[in-house]
Order: C-alpha cells, then sequence, then structure tokens
C-alpha cells in the first residue's frame, strides 16, 4: 500500500529546477508558465532565497516542481493507493489526481497566493514551530495567551506550529517554555497562515474553488482539515475554503492513512520536510522522499521492483479479445471532445480529443465506453485515453 505526499509552502530553494532541465517532464514547467503567464522556469532555476520567499513565488514553484516529479513517477508507472498533501500539497494533490485540472490547478494557486499574501500585508502576523511539547500543552500555551494566536499546523509529536500577532506568539512562546518545550523556532513566512487572520484570503477564494468544480477521484485524498478520505469532488469546495482559516491535521493524516493500511510514503516535491514527520509519527513506516531525477532510480529500487522501458505504441494496448484502449500521441493537458459519450461509434483515425497540441486518434472501429482520463488531466505519452470495445 502506498501514499504519495506533496510538501506545501517552505519546501522551496533556490535553483530546485536545475537537476530537471532536459528532462522529459521539463516540459510540464512550459506549460504551466503559458497557463500562469509567468516564467516559472526562470524562478524555479535563477530566482533567488528571498525573491522564492514571496508567498506568491513560493507556492506556484512549490506546486509546479511536485508535479513535475510526479510526472517523472508516473512514467515509471507508479500509482498510489492514497494521497495527501500538506497546506499548499493539497491542491497538488486534488491536481495530481484530477480532481483540479492541470490549468484550474494553476490558477487556483495562483489565487490563493496572491489572496493569503494581501491577507499577511492586511493582517500582519508570524508563525513559530513549538518542538518537544505535546498537541494539549501547546493549545494551553495558546489559551494562556489570551491574546491572537492560535495551534496553525499539527505536524508530528513534538512538532507544531502556533501563529498569531506578533505578541500574541510571543506570550505563547514564554508559555509554552514554561510548560516544558524545548525549542521554539520563528518561521519565515509572511502571515499567520492557518488562523482567523486569513479569513479575507478565504472569503476571496471561495469563488475561484467554486468556479473550478473539483471532480470525483478514484484515488482518496486524505483533507488536512478533517483528516478523513474524500474521493467526492463536491466535498472539496468547502474543504479548501475552511483549509486556509483552520489548523493543518498533518499528524492526524498520517495516522489516518496508516489506518488504511499504508505504511509506505514517497513524499514527490522540493525539500523532505514531509518524510521527518511521517518518520516521527508512524513507528512502522518507510518514507522516500523524491525530488531529483536522480533520486527516481531510488524508488524503483524501494518500492523492489524493476522496470521495463515503455515500448513505442502504435496499435494502442490490448485488454481483452473484444477491448481495446486508446493511448495518448504525447505528453500534455488532455481535452476529451466535447460531441463524444459513452456508446459512441468510433471509426479508425476518428479524434478523441487533444493532448496539448497533438490530436488523440483511436486506431480502432468500435463502441466507447468511457473515457479513461478526465478533461484537463495532464496525461504523459502512451497513458490510457478510452476504452473502446470491438464491434
Amino acid at each position: 500500500m502506498l501514499a504519495f505526499t506533496f510538501p506545501g509552502q517552505g519546501s522551496q530553494r533556490p535553483a530546485m529546477g536545475q537537476p530537471w532541465v532536459g528532462h522529459e517532464s521539463w516540459e510540464l514547467v512550459d506549460e504551466a508558465s503559458e497557463i500562469a503567464g509567468r516564467d516559472i522556469g526562470e524562478l524555479l532555476l535563477n530566482a533567488d532565497a528571498e525573491t522564492l520567499k514571496d508567498t506568491r513565488n513560493a507556492q506556484l514553484t512549490t506546486f509546479v516542481s511536485s508535479l513535475m516529479v510526479l510526472d517523472a513517477v508516473e512514467r515509471l508507472g507508479f500509482e498510489p493507493s492514497l494521497c495527501a498533501g500538506h497546506s499548499l500539497g493539497e491542491y497538488t494533490a486534488l491536481t495530481a489526481n484530477g480532481a483540479l485540472g492541470f490549468d484550474d490547478g494553476i490558477r487556483l494557486v495562483i489565487e490563493r497566493a496572491s489572496a493569503m499574501h494581501d491577507a499577511g500585508q492586511s493582517s500582519p502576523g508570524v508563525m513559530s514551530a513549538v518542538l518537544g511539547l505535546e498537541d494539549e500543552d501547546v493549545e494551553t500555551a495558546c489559551r494562556r495567551a489570551d491574546s491572537d494566536v492560535w495551534v496553525a499546523n499539527f505536524n508530528a509529536p513534538g512538532q507544531v506550529v502556533i501563529a498569531g500577532s506578533v505578541a500574541g506568539v510571543e506570550l505563547a512562546t514564554e508559555h509554552a517554555k514554561q510548560l516544558g518545550a524545548k525549542r521554539v523556532m520563528s518561521l519565515p513566512v509572511s502571515g499567520a497562515f492557518h488562523t482567523p487572520y486569513m479569513s479575507g484570503a478565504r472569503d476571496r477564494l471561495r469563488e475561484a474553488i467554486a468556479a473550478a468544480k473539483p471532480r470525483d477521484t478514484d484515488v482518496p485524498i486524505v483533507s488536512n482539515v478533517d483528516a478523513k478520505a474524500h474521493s467526492h469532488g463536491s466535498e472539496w469546495s468547502t474543504l479548501l475554503s475552511a483549509q486556509l482559516s483552520s489548523p493543518v491535521r498533518w499528524k492526524q493524516c498520517l495516522q489516518t492513512m496508516a489506518e488504511h493500511g499504508i505504511n509506505n510514503f514517497v513524499e514527490l516535491g522540493p525539500g523532505g520536510v514531509l518524510t521527518g514527520m511521517a518518520k516521527r509519527t508512524l513507528t512502522n513506516a518507510r518514507t522516500l522522499s523524491i525530488s531529483t531525477p536522480d533520486e527516481l532510480d531510488k524508488l524503483i529500487e524501494w518500492i523492489g521492483l524493476s522496470v521495463t522501458p515503455t515500448p513505442t505504441l502504435h496499435e494502442g494496448e490490448h485488454l481483452f479479445a473484444v477491448e481495446r484502449l486508446v493511448v495518448s500521441p504525447g505528453a500534455g493537458v488532455f481535452t476529451p471532445k466535447s460531441s463524444l459519450k459513452d456508446g459512441a461509434l468510433i471509426s479508425v483515425g476518428d479524434v478523441l480529443g487533444m493532448v496539448g497540441g497533438h490530436e488523440v486518434r483511436s486506431l480502432f472501429d468500435g463502441v466507447l465506453q468511457n473515457f479513461i482520463s478526465v478533461e484537463g488531466e495532464r496525461v504523459t505519452a502512451h497513458q490510457p485515453i478510452a476504452w473502446l470495445r470491438t464491434i
């Protein structure tokens, strides 16, 4: 049982895109730049730490980097049983599984980052990590402060983040140390995220989330808000909205995945923060962090499988004697032909949709059973697009 996890803001670092230049998955950066109207490749290659610290840059680069790593992993044929993402990483998980289209994911992350940046400007706040103290004691420290300070992240046992006003966090820090905290460490962020200070961003983002219309997913995603697995798209509009001003229950998310039988956790994206949290939270978890192409071989060895290179497919992929798969001719965002419905008669050469600038043509006659890929999903070359039954 395998879970993919995706990091949040703070995992970004200068030149994190450099190892991927020339890799097939780098094309995703170009596609994202076109959608965003920004040169994301420039940020991934040449931006300094101060530039990347800006919420609007940190979230976008982390999101795109994580999806680039995911693209490379999917080319190896690995798929998860569950997914989860820490804060921003939840948007990555939703896009990875098709609940959000690639373009919708990009636009939502841009809007989210902008809204959180502006909320941080209008309601200045800070965040600090409290180390070596039980969750309940950290909550007690915040209550004793009797000020604007709240728990923002339950990351792992003995690792809780608090956030709020400068004065509130200072008071809570004093109480946390009195209660036995080993250390309280200030975090380099531009606002009190996941607290009521983000209410303005939450209101602003609601409309954008609703417009994206999250879809149902085959692979459930564990939510930061309630630490429960969700697969119905209709639930995510409220969950994503609530996430901005409520604590990230990451420790509980890890525990939920373990209760579902997950014992292998692979973090996809820059850094390796979530891998450390999984080790602290789950005693029997196997963990791995993938952030560069060189680490893909480690994943193959870690999973314990050998991967045979995918041959070039010219005639689709056979399922049974009467069933056929139409596969993608290249990598890119999939858009199905709007007029095609389940049960439609398909002839050799018929166009079923587009992947980027490539037409997806059927190499078979048959009846369309359904589309395997959903609109807005980013697919790789030779990935199945539709399922036909021969006449």
